[in-house]
This record gives structure tokens, C-alpha cells and sequence, in this order.
């Protein structure tokens, strides 16, 4: 399992879970649309700090990021 391809649909899954948009996302984050766009497609290679921040914007576990589908 490539994990960019797994924090991609981890986050992409959360985002809507939480009905926020890319745009929301990257505001709260702090982080561009763009970078949103490329992690949720699989092409960023997020650094662990990264995903820590992703997951307190989502108001999630850094875990639920990296975990894998069932």
C-alpha cells in the first residue's frame, strides 16, 4: 500500500465526513488548497509533522491519518 495514496483517502474521507471543503480545510490548516489537493490525490509525501497538523485541523488522531482501510 503506497501510504501517500492512504493519508490522501484518509483525509479526503475525514474532510467530508466533517462537511468542510478543500478551501476550509486549508484555511484552518494553515496549509494551501493546492497542497490539500495534491495529499488528497496522492502526489505529496506529507512529513509526520504534517499529518499532526492536518489531524488537529480535523480534530482528529494523527492515527486515524495513516490508518489503513479495513
Amino acid at each position: 500500500m503506497d501510504m501517500r495514496q492512504l493519508v490522501g483517502r484518509n483525509v479526503i474521507s475525514i474532510r467530508l465526513k466533517k462537511g468542510l471543503t478543500q478551501e476550509q480545510l486549508a484555511e484552518v490548516s494553515g496549509f494551501s488548497q493546492q497542497y490539500i489537493s495534491g495529499l488528497e490525490k496522492g502526489r505529496r509525501n506529507p512529513t509526520i509533522v504534517t499529518i499532526y497538523e492536518l489531524a488537529l485541523a480535523l480534530g482528529v488522531s494523527h492515527m486515524d491519518l495513516i490508518r489503513p482501510d479495513k
